[in-house]
């Protein structure tokens, strides 16, 4: 049958949408960025926009605020975060190595200085009230793995596990601050020194 004039061809009346998507990763990581380098407050849709091509208007094909675009950056972070971090715990059945393994990759991440993790670790919720909520959930979600690993744990009767996972993130977290990477132990030796000292005080006899 032939093709009226009123008919389009075939593809072009989704090309739009197909290009839209092909823009969205580049957008996340672009936003990923600037969220890590200046902090979200201080992100303006045209910073983050700019590099890429885009026009400011455009974000809002995507995302209806930047707020929702955060969301997606702090999703995206979380995915990458827990497939390492799951990946290394994996490979290790004593429940002391498997919670050693998931620090060692927590750690290397956030001192890799990757843009989606230093979204997730230095954006906090309270930066964006509007979706303050749905990054909680995002940011519970990772650490709930750290809890099955503490629970695991052969601890002393006297040691409370979400006060020592608690512990043990704040200070993993921590090291960003002090961490030089000229200095004398890498990431990978500091987690296990940690998590060492740990076993060392709490296991239990």
């Amino acid at each position: 049958m032939a093709r009226t004039s009123a008919e389009p061809l075939a593809g072009v009346a989704d090309a739009p949408a197909r290009r839209a998507h092909n823009r969205l990763q580049p957008l996340l990581d672009g936003a990923a960025r600037v969220f890590a380098q200046r902090g979200f407050a201080a992100a303006s849709v045209r910073d983050i926009v700019q590099p890429i091509g885009m026009q400011p208007g455009s974000l809002y094909y995507h995302f209806p605020t930047k707020e929702d675009l955060l969301v997606a950056v702090y999703r995206e972070g979380v995915r990458r975060l827990s497939a390492s971090v799951d990946a290394a715990a994996a490979l290790e059945r004593e429940p002391w190595k498997r919670l050693e393994a998931a620090c060692v990759a927590h750690l290397s991440a956030l001192l890799d200085r990757t843009d989606y993790s230093q979204v997730v670790i230095r954006v906090r919720p309270s930066d964006a009230p509007t979706v303050s909520e749905e990054l909680i959930a995002l940011r519970g979600s990772y650490e709930q793995r750290f809890e099955r690993l503490v629970a695991e744990l052969p601890l002393a009767r006297s040691v409370r596990a979400g006060e020592l996972r608690l512990l043990l993130l704040g200070a993993l977290n921590w090291s960003q601050e002090w961490y030089r990477e000229d200095g004398r132990l890498t990431p990978a030796q500091i987690a296990r020194r940690f998590v060492g000292m740990l076993k060392g005080c709490l296991q239990r006899q």
